[in-house]
């Protein structure tokens, strides 16, 4: 039967839906998959999958349903209501593939997997690289930007290319950050019959921004010397275009210690500045989230080239001011409010988002502002710090100490149940 664009539907099936089948298939084809699931492919009704694996499957009296674009699959359930679908995707698809997606849209319980090699195992085994030692970076609809994150010395990148020219880019990236020597090696067709190899430095590749490899690629990086930074919070001023608004390198680190980023966790950054604190959250792990709000335009700009440059280009900087721009119905896992600490229903507004455990921290430098820290803690409990950080300087020919402008920053833990006693202002 000739392919058709999917049409819309539900994404709930009914009760009685049948499971879909998700058949992983490499560049070798049908005759790469095993037995199991080749029987899965045969007894579907429907097939469904980009043009390229629906060719690979062989013919059967199966529907086939090629991707819509903008894609989705929502419109697998409402096929899966009365008809056997197989859905066909590339290698393993639980690793950056649909499975995941479509476990997430049906339920696990509704959806049966049976994955080939990925890709980046492949690449793994041509190089001779353990799987578990090497950092992976897809640029299958993310952005290229968060390869800068992973790069430090004599480390081992992997690149999922969105296409023919990520190598290119990829290599340019490399450069543009200092690292430039590093080794590029580019993997087309893996585990097909065309599969071939590619070898040079990125500042090779580089300098030869027209070439296009095949678009089924991965890139393997062996990084050279260069400026890598700490995933730890903490990072140096320097790194960061600022405008004077920049919460400094060691109250940073405290900030972040007092915050506490663990894996998958959303923060909300009140009054943004620079960007720095959201930006050391998001690379404290790769599946931390954070959104900035700042009111000015001009430092909210500053703050997303600043995320870029630093590899964390998924910060999300809301405009406007607090709380007028905080959203409803989300709940962060930790806030930091750094600026707006007298505008009244600001700390309010953010208590009242956190989750049950959660994490709010705010940093006062002038009076006023204190005097906010303090009228908050006693109403909602936590600690307040004194930071004060003293910097060695030139006294003539001398040394003294000359120090900063101390820092009161209050940390507090919104309690799992009712907080008996507390009064809101």
């Amino acid at each position: 039967m000739a392919e058709r664009e999917a049409g819309s539907g539900p994404a709930a099936a009914s009760p009685q839906a049948r499971p879909v089948s998700v058949v992983g298939i490499g560049d070798d084809g049908w005759a790469g998959l095993s037995e199991a699931a080749r029987a899965l492919v045969r007894e579907a009704e429907v097939l469904v999958g980009g043009a390229r694996h629906l060719a690979m499957a062989r013919t059967t009296g199966a529907e086939r349903v090629a991707w819509p674009s903008p894609f989705r699959v929502d419109f697998v359930a409402h096929l899966a209501a009365s008809r056997r679908v197989c859905v066909l995707a590339s290698g393993d698809p639980m690793f950056h593939g649909v499975g995941a997606t479509l476990v997430a849209t049906l339920g696990a319980d509704r959806v049966t997997v049976v994955p080939v090699a990925s890709s980046a195992s492949l690449a793994c085994a041509r190089l001779g690289w353990s799987t578990q030692t090497v950092a992976l970076v897809s640029a299958v609809g993310r952005p290229l930007d968060t390869l800068t994150a992973e790069l430090a010395a004599d480390r081992r990148v992997l690149v999922l290319s969105a296409d023919g020219l990520t190598p290119g880019r990829a290599a340019a990236l490399l450069v543009a950050r200092g690292f430039g020597t590093s080794e590029v090696t580019v993997l087309e067709h893996l585990g097909g019959p065309a599969e071939s190899v590619w070898r040079g430095t990125a500042d090779a590749l580089a300098a030869a921004p027209e070439r296009r490899f095949a678009d089924l690629n991965v890139v393997a990086v062996v990084c050279g010397p260069g400026p890598g930074l700490s995933r730890l919070a903490g990072l140096p001023d320097d790194v960061y275009a600022h405008d004077g608004q920049l919460t400094k390198r060691e109250i940073r680190a405290v900030t972040l210690a007092g915050l506490g980023p663990r894996p998958g966790e959303l923060l909300w950054d009140v009054g943004a500045g620079s960007g720095s604190i959201g930006i050391e959250w998001m690379r404290a792990h790769p599946s931390c989230r954070a959104i900035g709000f700042e009111a000015r335009a001009d430092r909210a700009e500053r703050a997303e080239a600043n995320a870029v440059a630093l590899g964390v280009p998924g910060l999300r900087i809301v405009r406007g001011r607090a709380p007028d721009v905080l959203p409803e119905g989300e709940t962060p896992d930790a806030v930091f409010v750094g600026g707006g600490l007298t505008v009244p229903g600001v700390v309010e507004r953010c208590w009242s988002a956190l989750r049950p455990g959660g994490r709010l921290v705010a940093n006062a430098v002038v009076a006023e502002t204190e005097a906010e820290l303090v009228r908050h803690r006693a109403s909602y409990g936590g600690e307040l710090t004194r930071l004060q950080i003293t910097r060695a300087t030139p006294v003539g020919r001398f040394t003294g100490w000359r120090p900063a402008m101390p820092v009161t920053q209050w940390v507090v833990v919104k309690p799992a149940g009712p907080e008996p006693g507390v009064t809101h202002p």
